[in-house]
């Protein structure tokens, strides 16, 4: 039986590049990991300590790193996780099954791109066209009943980022975040009838 691994992606601040490994779930919990961006300029730091695991990321979008922590179980097991930027909203690092990792770096790629072509015009959001259209979509979804909370809670609120809206559960603090930074984005969110909150506290 294969032993099961874990993809981790990530955009290395310096040469602008993805960044993508493949670690076994042995590998890392057996002791602390630090996985370098080629160029030599960057690096992703894992340690799992108890059963949490703490990150340190390097973000391509401010420049700095971002210190992130999960329960060590999703780390090691869930289908895909993201870690973002808490400046920018975009995110910075994924975490999970190739497929989805792959799936998710592709997007990232689109919205690097955008920001690169876009950095001498500084707007309210990355793409003001789709920020509009993301939030169009997403009233369309609230006036049919579509966005509820895990918690039972069927109001929310909503938060607006330079490239994400999150959703906000006014009873128990959890929030859905939504991308709106690319052609993608947008995609998704229309293939979705409903939208359910499900994430941690902000």
């Amino acid at each position: 039986m294969a032993e099961e691994t874990r993809t981790i992606a990530y955009f290395c601040p310096h040469c602008r590049q993805s960044v993508i490994l493949e670690r076994t779930v042995f590998q890392l919990a057996a002791a602390s990991n630090e996985l370098p961006c080629p160029c030599g300029h960057s690096a992703l730091r894992i340690a799992l300590t108890g059963g949490q695991v703490r990150l340190e990321v390097p973000c391509v979008f401010c420049g700095r790193a971002h210190t992130a922590a999960c329960p060590s179980q999703d780390f090691l097991h869930r289908r895909a996780l993201a870690f973002s930027c808490g400046a920018s909203g975009l995110d910075c690092c994924y975490v999970g099954e190739a497929d989805a990792v792959y799936a998710a770096v592709r997007r990232l790629e689109e919205a690097v791109d955008k920001l690169d072509a876009q950095a001498a015009q500084a707007g309210t959001f990355l793409d003001e066209l789709v920020m509009h259209e993301v939030l169009s979509e997403l009233r369309d979804i609230a006036q049919r009943g579509g966005v509820s909370c895990a918690c039972g809670c069927k109001e929310w609120k909503l938060s607006v980022n330079y490239s994400s809206v999150d959703l906000i559960c006014p009873q128990c603090g959890s929030a859905l975040r939504i991308p709106a930074a690319t052609q993608s984005d947008l995609a998704d969110l229309c293939c979705k009838q409903s939208l359910q909150i499900r994430g941690k506290p902000l």
